[in-house]
């Protein structure tokens, strides 16, 4: 009997008490605090309730205010015009499982159809599935990191009791007042149906959320949703001491290689885009898509992207595919550039291909590279971890480490290629350009890039590359 208990109290460390301790307190894997100026996230749980949410979305909307609900599924599924009126008025709706239950009390299977059913509800209601997920009491369980997938655990910075009537308005006020601070994740109820709750608490943290937002006005402040606090605090990056000195030491590192290995810079200006070398090719034989191929000992042209550019994008561009897009844009203005030194060069006459390892790959192809896998093996893994180093070293850190919960694509989009190009192609740049070699269908590739990097602003950066990468 000793041992069962002794095993089940290792259990539960592991399943439940560690992982809530580390979210709480490191915010691992979640997002509870912005970095911004004048703003303040509002977040109701628990509900929609009949009677004290439409009051509390009349409040808002007098206010201006923006906030973000975790609706419990059960509670949803009667108040699909209250979902709907949420979605229109401008909040932001999350998931707080179907029934107000403990995830520690349930097994990782019984947690992912929980969210999964209330997001069909919010779905059926709003016509949209919620990114964003808070578990009862902010309890997470060892398995809801790799559960949540697509969602972001969004947990708090301030909660106050508010739904123990006991509390009172007066008192409530009081202990919101001392969190009118930017940045702010405020944890409230609007409805007091669930297990512990006083059901008419909802009245009294509408009276002092009134007075809260009447003060908040006042000294400047702005109440938004989730996202937009999210958003914010991603544009607001800036690299700690620790952060700046990596990246400066990495950057020398960078100079002393391209002077030991003697890379030439493509183009006069002070930021190229990137760099090459000549050297011999020592990986398998490949194949060509219009004939010829290349094998070991052959002579290329090795490409490497300039990181100090690579840092810059990474710094401006949120979303992973925007950020690679605008690398790919940097490219196709370089590669006339880059034919021309070559056909100048003359220790590159008898190249037979240009070549780069990279995570940047696409649309690679429409600029005329030929994008194959790296074999399996030594070089493959250890390129793998390098370029997933450097791209800690060179990007913001997210939020709630929400770079790691995008989902597979990203994964994929972001492995390394080798990336080819017979030098009869490069040459061709030399002699026409971008445009003449593609026929005038450059702008082909150009409006798809510019919506693209338009229209994908609220992920991470996730960009990098190797010093043997282009």
């Amino acid at each position: 009997m000793e041992n069962f208990l002794l095993w089940v109290f290792y259990v539960m460390t592991f399943y439940a008490f560690l992982p809530g301790v580390i979210s709480r307190t490191f915010g691992f894997r979640v997002f509870k605090r912005g970095r911004v100026e004048k703003e303040i996230a509002l977040t109701f749980d628990d509900g929609p309730d009949s009677q004290y949410t439409p009051q509390l979305l009349d409040l808002l909307k007098r206010y201006n205010a923006k906030a973000t609900f975790f609706v419990v599924g059960s509670h949803a599924e009667k108040q699909p015009g209250l979902l709907r009126r949420m979605k229109d008025e401008g909040h932001d709706i999350g998931i707080h499982n179907y029934v107000h239950k403990s995830n520690w009390l349930m097994r990782p299977k019984t947690v992912r159809r929980q969210i999964e059913k209330t997001n069909a509800i919010i779905e059926t209601a709003t016509g949209e599935r919620s990114n964003y997920y808070r578990p009862p009491w902010g309890i997470v369980n060892l398995f809801d990191y790799s559960n949540m997938g697509y969602l972001q655990i969004i947990l708090w910075s301030s909660l106050f009791g508010d739904w123990r009537i006991r509390v009172g308005a007066e008192r409530l006020q009081r202990r919101m007042m001392k969190k009118l601070r930017p940045g702010e994740v405020l944890l409230l109820h609007d409805c007091g149906k669930t297990f512990g709750a006083d059901e008419a608490a909802p009245h009294n943290m509408l009276i002092a959320l009134e007075a809260y937002l009447k003060q908040g006005m006042k000294q400047g402040y702005s109440f938004v949703n989730i996202s937009q606090m999210i958003r914010l605090t991603d544009a607001s990056w800036k690299p700690s001491l620790m952060k700046r000195t990596v990246i400066s030491l990495w950057l020398l590192w960078e100079r002393a290689f391209h002077a030991a290995f003697r890379l030439k810079q493509v183009g006069e200006g002070d930021k190229p885009s990137f760099h090459y070398r000549v050297t011999t090719y020592n990986g398998q034989s490949v194949e060509f898509a219009d004939g010829g191929a290349i094998g070991k000992g052959d002579v290329v042209a090795e490409l490497h992207f300039d990181n100090g550019m690579l840092s810059s994008i990474a710094a401006r561009y949120k979303s992973p595919l925007a950020a690679g897009l605008r690398v790919i844009r940097e490219v196709e203005h370089a590669l006339p550039q880059l034919a021309r030194q070559l056909a100048e060069d003359p220790d590159a006459s008898n190249i037979k291909a240009v070549y780069g390892v990279t995570m940047i790959h696409r649309g690679a192809d429409r600029l005329g590279f030929e994008v194959f896998n790296l074999p399996d093996g030594l070089f493959a893994r250890s390129t793998n971890v390098y370029l997933r180093l450097l791209t800690k070293v060179l990007t913001p850190s997210d939020s709630g480490n929400r770079r790691k919960d995008r989902n597979k694509r990203l994964k994929e989009a972001t492995s390394p290629r080798m990336l080819l190009m017979p030098v009869h192609r490069i040459r061709q740049y030399a002699a026409a350009g971008l445009d003449n070699l593609q026929g005038g269908n450059a702008d082909l590739l150009r409006a798809p890039i510019d919506r693209t990097i338009a229209g994908t602003g609220d992920e991470s950066a996730v960009i990098s590359s190797k010093t043997t990468a282009l």
